[in-house]
C-alpha cells in the first residue's frame, strides 16, 4: 500500500531519515512509534506531500485517497452532523448535483453511484462516531462554535473517520480524549477496513488497534508483524542475539589478533599471519541495539504519613458560580489510596480533583482534612501556562529561595535538567520536558497527596513508562485522571466513576468498564450468552473474577504491611536490653507474639503469591 525507498529528510543541521526505507501492505494496521523529536511527525508531512523529501521517494497507489485529520480546530456555525457528513466530499456533491439534475441518464448514475458509497446509510454512520467519541444525539446538533477548541478536535477526528480513505493518518488521536472515547476508538480502529498509520504513545492502543509497528530509530525505519507488546519482545531477543554475536565475534577477534601478535615477526608463520589480518580486516563489527536511555521521574514522599483518613467527604456538593457539578459526595481517601477517576469529560473529574486538592470550595456539606495535609497537584492545561521565557532553574529558585546555586541546581538535575539544560527557555522545551518540569515542580515539597490530571499528553511511551514506576515508588496517595489505560491499570488499585453528578466507586476493572461504555456506544452488542450445563456453572462458581481476585490481592497487601509494621514494633520492643529482666513475662508474651505474626504474614504471603499467579494466568 505504502512503499517509502531510500528516504532521505534533514530538519536544519539534524538528519531525521537516513536513506530509511518500509513498506507497509495494504490493509494493515500501523503504530509508528519512536522517541519524541526523531521525526514521526515529519514522515506524516512528507507522506502527505506537504513536505519534499532530500533524497529517496514516498509511493502510493493511483487514485489512493489519503486521508488525516485537520490541524486547526474546525469553527463555525454548521452542526456537527452536518460537518461530518460533508466531509465525504463525492456524497455530498452528488447530493447538490441530485437537486438540480435533469437529465434521466445523468439521474440514473448518481443514484447508483449512491446506493454503491451506501450514501444514505451516511448519517447514522456519522451519527454513531459522533456519539462514540462523546457527543449525545443534542450535542451533534448544536454548531461547532458552542465548543471548546478541544471538544471540536473530536468533531474534526469524527470526520476523518468518516470518509473512510484508503489510508489514514491518525497523529496522537487520544490526545483530546477522555478514557470513554480512547476505548471507543480502540475498538473502532481495530475493525478499520482500510489501511491506517497512527502515532501515539499509548500502548494499550498500539496493543488493542495495530497489526504492525513501524519503529523509527537513529534514521532507520523497520517494520515489525504484530502489536506493540510483540514488538517490544521482539526487540529485545534481537538485542540479546546481537549481544551475544558481538561477545563471540569479539572473542575471535583476540584470538586472530592474538595470533598475528605471536608469529607476524616469524617466517614460517608470516603468511598464516597475514591471512588472519585480512579476516580482521574483512570482519564488519556487529551492531548492537542500544536503547536510549530515560531519565527517571523524581517524586518524593513526605517523610511523616498522615493518619488515616486524610481527607473525608459528607454530603459535599461543588461547582461553579452556585450552580453545582457533583452533589451528595460522600468519600474518604486513606493515606495510601491509589484512585483513578473515570467518567467522560464534563462531568466533574477535574471538578473532583480540585475539591480534593483544596483549590476549589465546597458548595454545601463537610469536608475533614487532615492537618498538615500538602497536595501536589498537575493539570494538563498547564503545560500551555508556562512562561516561554521561564527556566527550570529558575522555577526552582521561587521553591527555593534562600538555596545556594549548588542546591538549586542539584535541585533542578533531580527533576531531569542537569547543566546547560538547567537553563534552557520553557520555549524551546518539548512538550514532554515541559511536563518533566511541571511533575517534578508538583511533587517536589514531598506532598502527602498528589493529584496528577492527564500527566501523559506529551510523554513517549519509555517516559510513561518512568512514570509508573515513579507513581508505583511514591508512598502517598494518588489521585489519577488519564485516558491511558495502561497507566491506570498499573498505578491505581481503586477506581471512582464521576456521573449523573455523583461520584462512586466503580466496583469491576477496566475490561469491565470498557464493556460498559462500549455497549453504551452501541459499538459491542452483547452476545447472547450459551446456555452453560450445571458442570460449567458450578466450576464458574469456584473460580473468583478477575475483579474480586484483584480486590482480595490488595486486600492481602494492606495486611502484609500491617503485619511487617507489627513485627517491627515488636522487634523494637524486644530490642531493649532491659525488656527480659524487667518484665520476663511480657518479653515471653512479645516473643510469642512474634512467632505469630510472622506465621500470619507467611501465610498471608503465599495467598498473595497464589492469587497474583491466577490473576496473570487469567
Amino acid at each position: 500500500m505504502l512503499q517509502i525507498a531510500d528516504l532521505t529528510y534533514r530538519l536544519g543541521p539534524r538528519l531525521l531519515f537516513d536513506e530509511a526505507s518500509a513498506m507497509l501492505p495494504a490493509g494493515a494496521r500501523v503504530g509508528l512509534v519512536g522517541r519524541n523529536g526523531v521525526g514521526k511527525t515529519t514522515l506524516f508531512r512528507l507522506i502527505a506531500g506537504e513536505i519534499a523529501p532530500e533524497g529517496g521517494s514516498i509511493a502510493l497507489p493511483r487514485r489512493a485517497r489519503l486521508g488525516e485529520v485537520e490541524q486547526e480546530a474546525p469553527g463555525g456555525e454548521t452542526k456537527l452532523i452536518d460537518f461530518v457528513l460533508a466531509a465525504d466530499l463525492e456524497r455530498a456533491a452528488l447530493l447538490t448535483e441530485a437537486e438540480s439534475a435533469d437529465d434521466p441518464a445523468r439521474i440514473a448514475e448518481i443514484q447508483t453511484r449512491l446506493v454503491d458509497i451506501d450514501a444514505h446509510a451516511a448519517p447514522a454512520r456519522a451519527a454513531a462516531i459522533l456519539a462514540g467519541l462523546g457527543f449525545d444525539d443534542a450535542a451533534q446538533r448544536r454548531p461547532l462554535s458552542a465548543f471548546s477548541g478541544g471538544w471540536r478536535m473530536r468533531v474534526a477526528l469524527a470526520a476523518a473517520l468518516f470518509t473512510t480513505p484508503d489510508m489514514l493518518l491518525l497523529d496522537e488521536p487520544t490526545n483530546y480524549l477522555d478514557i470513554e472515547g480512547t476505548l471507543w476508538l480502540m475498538d473502532h480502529l481495530a475493525k478499520y477496513p482500510a489501511s491506517l498509520l497512527i502515532i501515539s504513545h499509548d500502548r494499550d492502543l498500539l496493543d488493542h488497534s495495530c497489526d504492525h509497528i513501524l519503529h523509527l530509530d537513529r534514521g532507520k525505519l523497520t517494520l515489525y508483524r504484530g502489536n506493540y507488546s510483540s514488538f517490544e519482545r521482539q526487540r529485545r531477543e534481537q538485542q540479546m542475539l546481537l549481544g551475544k554475536a558481538a561477545k563471540k565475534q569479539e572473542a575471535k577477534r583476540k584470538h586472530l589478533q592474538s595470533f598475528v601478535d605471536r608469529f607476524r615477526a616469524k617466517a614460517t608463520k608470516a603468511r598464516q599471519a597475514q591471512a588472519r589480518l585480512k579476516v580482521l580486516a574483512r570482519m564488519e563489527e556487529v551492531e548492537l541495539i542500544v536503547d536510549d536511555s530515560v531519565l527517571p521521574f523524581h517524586l518524593p514522599s513526605a517523610k511523616k504519613p498522615l493518619s488515616p483518613p486524610i481527607i473525608a467527604m459528607e454530603n459535599v456538593s461543588a461547582g461553579y458560580g452556585g450552580t453545582p457539578v457533583l452533589s451528595r459526595v460522600n468519600l474518604s481517601l486513606s493515606n495510601d489510596d491509589r484512585i483513578g477517576l473515570l467518567g467522560a469529560n464534563g462531568n466533574g473529574k477535574s471538578t473532583l480533583a480540585k475539591l480534593i486538592g483544596g483549590r476549589l470550595d465546597p458548595l454545601g456539606g463537610k469536608i475533614t482534612r487532615a492537618p498538615k495535609l500538602a497536595a501536589g497537584f498537575f493539570t494538563q492545561h498547564q503545560v500551555d501556562d508556562l512562561d516561554p521565557a521561564d527556566t527550570p532553574l529558575s522555577a526552582v529558585r521561587r521553591l527555593v529561595p534562600d538555596a545556594s546555586e549548588t542546591t538549586a541546581r542539584a535541585h533542578t538535575a533531580r527533576l531531569g535538567f542537569p547543566a546547560t539544560k538547567a537553563e534552557t527557555p520553557v520555549a524551546l522545551l518539548s512538550g514532554g520536558e515541559k511536563a518533566r518540569l511541571l511533575l517534578g515542580l508538583a511533587a517536589f515539597d514531598a506532598p502527602h497527596l498528589l493529584i496528577l490530571d492527564e500527566p501523559t499528553n506529551h510523554l513517549d511511551i519509555d517516559s510513561r513508562t518512568a512514570l509508573i514506576d515513579a507513581l508505583n515508588e511514591f508512598e502517598g496517595a494518588v489521585i489519577l485522571i488519564a485516558h491511558d489505560r495502561h497507566l491506570l491499570e498499573a498505578s491505581v488499585d481503586r477506581l471512582w466513576l464521576v456521573a449523573d453528578g455523583g461520584v462512586t466507586p466503580f466496583e469491576g476493572d477496566l475490561d469491565d468498564y470498557r464493556r460498559l461504555v462500549l455497549e453504551k456506544n452501541g459499538g459491542a452488542p452483547r452476545e447472547p450468552s450459551p446456555v452453560p450445563n450445571k458442570r460449567e456453572t458450578s466450576e464458574r462458581k469456584r473460580e473468583p473474577s478477575s475483579a474480586s481476585m484483584r480486590k482480595r490481592i490488595t486486600a492481602l497487601e494492606e495486611q502484609i504491611g500491617k503485619f511487617e509494621n507489627l513485627i517491627a514494633r515488636v522487634d523494637a520492643a524486644l530490642a531493649d536490653p532491659d525488656a527480659f529482666s524487667r518484665d520476663p513475662h511480657k518479653a515471653a508474651q512479645l516473643a510469642a507474639q512474634r512467632h505469630d505474626l510472622h506465621s500470619a504474614l507467611a501465610a498471608a504471603e503465599e495467598e498473595w503469591l497464589r492469587l497474583s499467579a491466577e490473576l496473570e494466568n487469567a
